[in-house]
């Protein structure tokens, strides 16, 4: 028999705010995450902003030596996995805690640790190369440190799907309760990619924008548009089975009803032509959620601010709605956070999530030269007052993987 799935917690920790509270704030307000690099000297870069976490203290959430063993990505998956926690009001004295899950992905992983121990190796000697280098780089570390930190025993399992990889987490963790296999898991996607190598990369891919006016530089949808904007942070749903959290009085936020996942087999970082893709990956999740297109209020975009994207994009909501695509409101987040990458889909639902609880249609921010591939109804500059019965979220990941997750409302 087919379960029932919604979310009962929310957790998050991104560049306008350091909890969904002041997170939610700041996307209603407009607010804008980006700002010069501060995490290293950018002088000898041609990239010199990024997204990233203010007035973070790891000290503020572990103790001094736990912070040293723990690479950031996976301290902000903790961080963000506590907050869900809590929300959600679950208790894993009372909980059986071999029916919880943990999926939790990144893009990169450690990369802070793996840069600094190779400085180390090359500078010191093979010899001088922490021990704790290995634990702290690899990829599934923030699964594995948040399944031992909730004491989930449940699947634990960590996706890489480059920036789809906080969509595909949700989804997968959808279907685990979907088809009986979990109570309730713990989903998500964390990335802490603000380091030399990183920037430089992404720079030398010609992925990121150059440009050095913050208000500029993550502009979806744009003309003007010349590539994203490096974020980091992380954000963590909790997925839970309707009976189970109707059993415990949970809040419930919305319902998960229809997930899409697809491969374009087309190019390393170019979406294929049309977003053909990324189409079939929405069409699949308004089939599994047996929807008519029109009824979509919202699609939060994967809206990146490079050209490909964008427009393909434009595209794919269009093949993938019809008519309905002249109606839907798209707006892409990004203005605000930058692209956290791995935890883009993760951060991107939470505000599908905040925004049918508070009926509120995000903007996309810095948004100022229209371009006629672009044009559906991006909901330029200023957020709007809408109920939102089904909210759609769409993440591109290079390699050719898609991901959509479909959100209804649900009526208590």
């Amino acid at each position: 028999m087919e379960r029932r799935v919604v979310i009962t917690g929310l957790g998050a920790i991104t560049p306008i705010g350091n909890s969904v509270e002041e997170f939610w704030k700041g996307i209603k307000e407009g607010k804008c995450g980006i700002d010069q690099i501060t995490a290293f000297d950018t002088s000898a870069f041609k990239v010199k902003i990024a997204a990233e976490i203010k007035n973070y203290d790891p000290e503020k959430y572990f103790e001094r030596r736990e912070a040293k063993r723990l690479d950031k990505y996976s301290q902000y998956a903790m961080i963000a996995t506590r907050e869900a926690w809590k929300d959600s009001g679950l208790n894993k004295e009372t909980e059986n805690m071999e029916r919880v899950g943990v999926i939790i992905g990144s893009g990169i992983g450690g990369i802070q640790t793996i840069e600094e121990e190779n400085e180390k190796c090359n500078e010191k000697g093979p010899d001088r190369v922490s021990p704790m280098y290995i634990p702290m780089g690899i990829l599934n570390m923030a699964a594995g440190n948040v399944a031992i930190d909730i004491g989930a025993k449940g699947e634990s399992i960590s996706i890489a799907t480059a920036c789809a990889t906080g969509t595909h987490c949700i989804g997968e963790s959808y279907r685990l309760i979907k088809y009986g296999y979990q109570d309730i898991v713990i989903a998500g996607g964390t990335e802490a990619p603000i380091t030399p190598l990183s920037i430089a990369g992404f720079t030398n891919i010609k992925a990121l924008s150059k440009t050095e006016d913050k208000t500029r530089a993550s502009i979806p949808f744009d003309k003007e548009r010349n590539g994203f904007v490096m974020g980091e942070g992380a954000g963590v749903l909790i997925l839970e089975d309707l009976e189970h959290a109707k059993k415990r009085n949970a809040k419930i936020y919305a319902e998960v009803v229809g997930y899409g996942a697809t491969s374009d087999a087309y190019h390393i970082t170019s979406p294929a032509p049309e977003g053909e893709g990324g189409a079939r990956a929405m069409k699949l999740a308004i089939q599994e959620a047996n929807v008519k297109p029109e009824e979509i209020t919202y699609i939060n975009a994967h809206g990146t601010s490079t050209h490909l994207n964008d427009s393909c994009e434009t595209t794919a909501i269009k093949t993938a709605l019809g008519e309905a695509a002249n109606n839907v409101m798209v707006s892409s987040t990004k203005g605000h956070t930058g692209h956290l990458l791995g935890a883009a889909g993760a951060v991107e639902a939470i505000v599908c999530v905040k925004a049918i609880q508070d009926e509120f249609v995000p903007a996309t921010i810095n948004y100022k030269v229209p371009d006629e591939e672009c044009d559906l109804d991006i909901v330029p500059n200023e957020g709007r007052k809408a109920e939102i019965k089904y909210a759609m979220s769409n993440s591109l990941g290079f390699g050719g993987h898609n991901s959509s997750i479909l959100l209804k409302k649900i009526k208590e």
